[in-house]
């Protein structure tokens, strides 16, 4: 018999909640955790680990830090794209929270062009800042 979760964990606006408090508790931790400096518990990049190359979203940790710090230069330097692209995913947390809260499952529909236009511009943004 398959076991049930408790009404509370079902709720469409559970997830969205965890998702946002672990993202605020990692936002404290790195507030008080210059990532610039080595010595810290800060995850390592996989791939740039494995390949020695900067992903795409390499320098996002630094960002935030800068960010939370109102170092909006040192942000930009971090990553360009992650930035920009922070508030449509900061968009997004906030809707899918929102559905969540007037009792709606939602997941945002991607149309295969616009899949197709953020791989590229993330293989691109990959290529670009490991030419430098």
């Amino acid at each position: 018999m398959a076991e049930r979760r408790p009404a509370v964990l079902r709720h469409p606006a559970a997830a969205p909640l965890v998702v946002a408090a672990a993202g605020l508790a990692g936002a404290a931790y790195v507030y008080g955790t210059n990532p610039h400096e080595p010595g810290h518990l800060l995850p390592q990049c996989p791939f740039r680990y494995v390949t020695g190359l900067l992903c795409p979203a390499c320098g996002g940790t630094r960002m935030v830090y800068d960010l939370m710090h109102g170092q909006f230069t040192a942000a930009w330097h971090d990553n360009r794209v992650l930035l920009l692209a922070a508030p449509f995913a900061l968009v997004l947390l906030g809707r899918w929270f929102v559905e969540g809260l007037r009792g709606r499952r939602w997941r945002p529909e991607l149309k295969p062009r616009t899949q197709a236009l953020i791989l590229g511009i993330a293989v691109t943004w990959t290529v670009v800042r490991n030419l430098h």
